[in-house]
């Protein structure tokens, strides 16, 4: 417990205190936020505000994992560092797409495919050092390996973590629209997955988790919410600064990942509930345009919608911000249930 205390409180203070040495180092540097043309009129202010954000999320989640186990018995393992890993990469690909967008002045920056690409990549790279080093299931699992327990093999389960990985990159990449509704909505998911990761450490022969795997992949979580809501300091509206997609895209990475390697793998659409109804937004304004000429809303994605209706920022934030936490505690309430069903009979 006091490693998982250490790695969250670490994360909190490391991205509390550099994010405002990293906004003077890219307002010097002229690092500024490039707002989409065809976006919401009242986000023409946002333009110019510090962006590549998501630096500071990333090195604090890496500070805070490492300071986590010194001086403590939790030790390194495969699946914590594999975690952090992939949050570098992933934050890697954001960063370089920022920098274009910053480079050429526009709201563009890596092209579809190449960025798309970037992404399948890494998460291949993760989705085998999970098979071969951490040494992961590869059963569909909703809360535990038995439920449902589908067998994918090697060949599916490589293809399906990488679906998660991408998709849930991209859907948090898609959330990231507002001030703070990320980085807010994030924050809650890696609070309730530190939970579940402890309490399959305490439980470990029934969840199917090595012990020392589900405590560092609970300390590996903290450490992202702490760094969440770090950054959540500067980027609550009006925000100093945006995690831009360095940040949206490690963050989502994290959170597949961690489901994944904890076999939580059923339960993602559910706890990241929020970026699951974001994503599906878009794909149902695009799907009703290219097919009927005819837009569901008034600007994708949703937040977009309801900003236009009249909704003020801050109202839209904080009342997606409840959804995300309802989301979450749904999950860990299925997870729960889960747990005395299994004890019971």
């Amino acid at each position: 417990m006091l490693s998982i205390m250490s790695s969250g409180g670490a994360a909190f203070w490391i991205c509390i205190l550099s994010t405002p040495v990293l906004i003077r180092w890219l307002l010097r540097n002229r690092s500024g936020q490039q707002v989409r043309e065809d976006g919401p009129a009242t986000h023409s202010s946002k333009a110019g505000t510090p962006t590549m954000g998501g630096l500071a999320i990333v090195g604090a989640v890496v500070a805070g994992y490492v300071i986590g186990h010194l001086g403590t018995q939790v030790k390194f393992t495969a699946t914590g560092l594999l975690v952090v890993v992939t949050i570098v990469l992933f934050g890697a690909v954001g960063a370089l797409d920022d920098w274009i967008k910053v480079r050429n002045r526009r709201s563009l920056g890596l092209n579809k495919r190449a960025k798309f690409g970037a992404q399948v990549v890494a998460s291949v790279l993760f989705a085998e050092l999970a098979l071969h080093w951490a040494h992961t299931a590869t059963s569909l699992s909703f809360t535990r390996m038995t439920t449902p327990g589908t067998q994918l093999g090697q060949v599916g389960w490589v293809i399906f973590a990488t679906f998660v990985l991408v998709g849930t990159s991209n859907a948090v990449n898609l959330t990231d629209g507002l001030d703070g509704l990320a980085a807010g909505s994030s924050t809650f998911c890696f609070s309730v997955l530190a939970i579940l990761g402890y309490w399959i450490f305490r439980h470990a022969g029934i969840f199917h988790v090595l012990p020392a795997y589900a405590i560092d992949l609970a300390l590996t979580s903290v450490a992202l919410a702490g760094a969440c809501l770090g950054f959540l300091w500067w980027n609550a509206a009006p925000a100093r600064i945006i995690m831009g997609d360095t940040g949206s895209l490690s963050i989502g990475a994290g959170l597949g990942a961690l489901c994944l390697l904890l076999n939580l793998d059923l339960l993602l659409p559910i706890l990241g509930g929020l970026f699951v109804l974001e994503t599906l937004s878009v794909i149902a304004q695009v799907v009703s345009f290219k097919m009927f000429n005819r837009r569901v809303l008034r600007m994708a994605p949703i937040h977009h919608h309801f900003e236009l209706g009249g909704w003020p920022e801050t109202t839209v934030i904080v009342r997606f911000w409840i959804l995300a936490g309802l989301f979450a505690a749904l999950s860990l309430g299925i997870f729960y249930g889960v747990y005395l069903t299994v004890t019971h009979f």
